[in-house]
């Protein structure tokens, strides 16, 4: 059973994340995910179009102004839920990915700069046959420089906990 300090994380939020969204990063996505639609790198082509812009990819939301180099996950998550999991047995080792849902209100322009709050939408448990596992529901609303909503994103983040010999070999 989760430790109740964990389930009163629920509706804690992670501090306000900024990222700038460059036209040479919006190019460097597409190729990467090898998307070759033009609004994403052909300027003439993006100018004449209803966005009258380089827009970006789904699922870009540019890069973080500053970026923890200790940050263990590239989602965001409150330190806080990360240390009462590992205390309670699921380490940060042992998560996996439940999936992302989008949804989008607006396009996100090259030039624009967002703000990105993670708040933590649900926690719960389930008991596995060998194992734990602890449902992590993630939401993070995306807004643009004219504080407008342009996207959120619902991570699902799945912890397993460690099964007892697991857990011995790592005390060792």
């Amino acid at each position: 059973m989760l430790p109740e300090e964990i389930k009163n994380l629920i509706g804690r939020s992670t501090p306000t994340k900024t990222c700038e969204v460059e036209k040479g990063a919006i190019r460097r996505f597409a190729n990467a995910v090898d998307d070759p639609n033009p609004l994403y790198c052909d300027e003439v082509y993006a100018q004449k179009s209803r966005y009258g812009s380089i827009i970006a990819p789904p699922g870009f939301f540019g890069w973080p102004k500053e970026q923890d180099r200790n940050s263990a996950i590239t989602i965001d998550t409150p330190p806080a839920l990360i240390t009462a999991l590992e205390q309670a047995g699921y380490p940060l080792s042992s998560v996996v990915d439940g999936g992302i849902e989008y949804e989008f209100f607006l396009p996100i322009r090259a030039g624009d700069v967002l703000t990105a709050k993670t708040t933590v939408l649900n926690i719960r448990e389930r008991a596995g046959s060998s194992m734990n596992l602890v449902f992590i529901i993630l939401e993070t609303v995306y807004a643009n420089q004219n504080s407008s909503r342009v996207a959120t994103a619902q991570v699902t983040a799945i912890f397993r906990s460690i099964n007892p010999q697991e857990k011995e070999r790592t005390n060792a």
